[in-house]
Formats: structure tokens, sequence, C-alpha cells
């Protein structure tokens, strides 16, 4: 059975607002470190380099979840950006936002 695109919408939505309240979290905790210990403000920055390329990976995320619901939205949803063919309903149950069908994701 195919997933409605509502409910695909759903997802993409609650993924969307699970991702930026991740972000908010980051950005706070990023803020937050200034140790007077050297040791640990240390430490403290290498764990900012984490936090940071967690930030990043959440923001291309959410652009991409963005231009899913914009394609929802323009019913362009499940149809390839390169080609113009169907993405799979499979591959879409993996990847609600992607844009793109197996063959052209290569």
């Amino acid at each position: 059975m195919t997933t409605p695109i509502s409910a695909r919408k759903t997802t993409l939505e609650t993924r969307l607002t699970e991702l930026d309240d991740r972000l908010h979290e980051i950005r706070d905790e990023l803020v937050s470190h200034n140790s007077p210990d050297w040791e640990e403000l240390a430490v403290e920055r290498e764990e900012d380099e984490v936090l940071e390329g967690q930030g990043v990976q959440g923001q291309a995320e959410m652009a991409a979840i963005r231009a899913a619901l914009a394609r929802i939205e323009a019913g362009d949803y499940g149809f390839c950006t390169k080609c113009g063919g169907e993405i799979s309903a499979e591959r879409l149950d993996l990847l609600p936002h992607t844009p793109f069908c197996k063959s052209c994701a290569r």
C-alpha cells in the first residue's frame, strides 16, 4: 500500500520541527562553552566542532525538507527533479525528502 502524500507531508513537517529544536539546542550548547580551565576549554572546543558539523548537516536536511514540502504544494512531489520519472514509494519511505529517483541519485 502506498503512503498518501498527506502522511508524507506530516512526516516531513514533524522532522522539520525536530531538526529545528535540535539546532536550537546546538546553538545554546555552543554559546554556553566558556570554561576558565584551559584543558576543559580545549575539550569544549573539540566538542564544538562536532556540534557545528551536526548543525550543518541539520541545516542541509532542513533545506531538503523545505524543498520537498514546496514540491508537495506545487504538485511535483514524488517525481525526480532531474529526469522527471516517478520516485518509487520504497525510496520515498526511506528518504521522504529526496528529489531524485534511484537512478539519478547515483
